[in-house]
Order: C-alpha cells, then structure tokens, then sequence
C-alpha cells in the first residue's frame, strides 16, 4: 500500500492551507475531507472573513498576522485571485477597557498604522454609529476583508497544482497510530508518515478518541444580514469591518460591509449556543437573535430592525480563545490544530505553515507555548 508523506484530515482552510504548506516542501501529501465540496456545515464556508492586526492583549497574534498578509498576496499572486479588500478596521468600547488599550500597545508595538478617535470624533467620522461620548474608536488601517471561499478554493487548488491528491465525501472513521499512521475512511484506508489532524468542530469527537481532552465547545453561530435604509450606508467604500468591545478582553459584535449581499450589511453576535456539530440545527438560539435586534436598534440607527438574511457557522472555542497547535503527547507524528475561536480564518497561511514546521520537524516560525494542549490540564496524557 502506498505510504504518504502526510495525511491532513479536513479540508477546511487550516487544513487546506496545512497541505498546501506541505506539498510545497516536496511531500507527497492526502487531504480527506468528509463532506461533499464545497460545502457549508463547518467554520470555513461563506463569502467574507474579517482580517485585522489588531489584537488587545495578545499581541503574539499581531505579530503572526504580519507575515499572514503577506502569505495572503503570494497566494494572490499564484492563483490568480483577488482574496483581500482592504477597508480598514473599527473598534469600538471604552478606552480603559482591555480590548482598546491593548490593541493601541499592540499596534504601536508593531508598527501598524492605526488612528485613535474619542467619542467626539468618532460620532463626527461616522454618523451612522450611535455611540454616547464615552465611547472611544481604533482604526486598524490594514483591516479588511477575505473573501473567504475564493481563499478556501486557492489553496486547495494550488496544493492539487503542485501534486497534492484531494479526495472529499470521504469521512475518516479510524485511526490507528505508529510510526506509519493507518487512516481508516469509509471508502478505504491510507497509510502515512505524518497525520495532520484539523477537523474542525469535530475535535470534539475526534480528539477524545485518541486520548486527546481539550475542554472545546462547538458553538453555533448565527450570521445576520441586515438591510440598509438608505443603500451604500455600510458599504466597503464608505464602512470600515467592525468589532465591538464587550469589556472583558474580547469584543461580542462584528461586522462586514455589504458586499456578499448588495445592500446588505453583515452583523452578527461573537457567540451562541453550544452544538452538538453533527446536529447543529437542534439548539434554541432565539435569544442570539433578540440581543442582535437590540444591538442594531441601540447603535445601527440606519439598518432595518430585523434580517433579512439568516445563515449558520460554527465555531470551535477553548476556554482562553486561543489556539491549538501541538503534537500529540504520546504519538509525535500525530499534529494537531484545533479551537480556533472564530478568529482563526485570517491566521491560517501561517497556521499552515507552522503545522507543516511541525510534521517536518523544523523549529516553528512562532512561540507556541500560547498555543500547547497541556496548557489547560498538566497532565494530558494517555
């Protein structure tokens, strides 16, 4: 039976871009997805993504995003695609909230362009925000957007380009480690030196089996499209993205210009109910929609008060947002990415990168001690 270089489980945009890292070091690599592509029942589908530089007490991912941009236009370049638009980013909350004055240490750290606005100026830059004067606003000139499937759909097709095999409606249904990895689907099985495990929302499913227990939480999220009243009101030529701080070191609210939907604005809750990811339509989340409404009728004056648009996405948390990337404890040739808390989408060039650092056993680009499994238990081991 033919042996891979690497078998990467999940054909999302980690794993897309994992294997895409892979072939282009000259192994011989299998991408597996389970679902039928493309597809839309996990963390990567849709049209737009958020990408930012501005990250409030962790600026470890500021510093990952500056490389992440430019790996971003080299795939640009390969492929042929637009994959960015650039509209820069707005921030909102209180100026001694950590979120705010995070983000202002972090982008002075790293030399990223960004204005301060007081509550006077941003009320004058952009009267259609309802904000008291108490609330202050940082823009993050890189932000923008990622057009998010044409992003996916690059890097699975320059790593099919370059010699990597994809094969998709194919669910993994077994793993049998060693120093050769047997990966059983339910279509066959594949034998590998490596296997690179980034599935998703499925981790919670997947990693338990292997002696793995993150504390991960599948999260359901509701993504809103709000008709503008008067159109181009939040377009990209006039709006920037959007982040809303919530007081605690993270932000509740995002928002995307009207560019998926003409006249339709892209504001969502950062949070919802936690899934099952095989069953994810069986939870209430009334109550995400009815914090949405008030949300937009307390600062969004120029939206309509209800969507028009409704879809679903999932997101795969840890308790500390951040991210998983680390070998496994018992098998080191078992890598694995998991939890990427909603925020992962713009980090996955070089969350690619450093998944393959680690399959090929080169000293990562990054310190990944923000980002071990044993960080949440000492002793996880099987």
């Amino acid at each position: 039976m033919e042996v891979y270089d690497s078998i990467v489980v999940g054909a999302g945009i980690e794993g897309s871009s994992t294997a895409y890292h892979l072939v282009k070091n000259g192994h011989h690599t299998l991408l597996l997805e389970q679902f039928p592509l493309p597809h839309s029942r996990g963390s990567s589908h849709g049209q737009s993504r958020i990408t930012r530089m501005a990250y409030g007490g962790a600026d470890y991912y500021t510093e990952m995003m500056k490389e992440a941009y430019k790996l971003w236009e080299v795939l640009e370049k390969e492929s042929g695609t637009t994959l960015y638009k650039k509209t820069g980013l707005l921030l909102v909350g209180k100026a001694e909230e950590d979120l705010i004055d995070g983000t202002v240490r972090a982008l002075r750290k790293y030399s990223v362009p960004f204005t301060s606005l007081d509550g006077r100026a941003l009320g004058k830059k952009y009267p259609m925000l309802k904000y008291s004067q108490d609330i202050t606003g940082v823009e993050d000139h890189t932000g923008g957007v990622l057009f998010a499937d044409k992003a996916l759909a690059a890097f699975q097709g320059q790593f099919v380009k370059q010699g990597g095999i994809l094969r998709d409606n194919e669910a993994m249904v077994d793993v049998f480690p060693g120093d050769i990895v047997t990966v059983k689907t339910n279509k066959g099985s594949y034998r590998g030196r490596n296997l690179v495990l980034t599935v998703g929302p499925w981790a919670t499913k997947v990693l338990p089996s292997l002696g793995i227990h993150i504390p991960l939480k599948a999260i359901r999220i509701s993504v809103f499209y709000w008709k503008e009243k008067v159109p181009g009101t939040y377009g990209a030529e006039t709006f920037p993205t959007f982040l809303a701080a919530n007081g605690s070191g993270d932000f509740d609210v995002y928002g995307l210009p009207s560019l998926e939907y003409p006249g339709l604005y892209k504001l969502c809750l950062h949070y919802g109910p936690e899934i099952d990811p095989d069953r994810r339509d069986d939870t209430d989340s009334a109550w995400v929609l009815d914090n949405m409404k008030t949300f937009v009728a307390n600062h969004f004056p120029l939206l309509e008060p209800h969507p028009a648009v409704t879809e679903t996405c999932i997101y795969t948390n840890t308790p500390d947002h951040d991210l998983v990337l680390d070998r496994h404890p018992a098998w080191r040739n078992i890598i694995i990415g998991a939890g990427f808390s909603g925020h992962g989408f713009k980090l996955s060039p070089v969350v690619g990168k450093v998944l393959s650092e680690l399959v090929m056993q080169k000293s990562p680009s990054y310190n990944l001690s923000y980002f071990k499994i044993d960080r949440f238990h000492k002793s996880a081991k099987l």
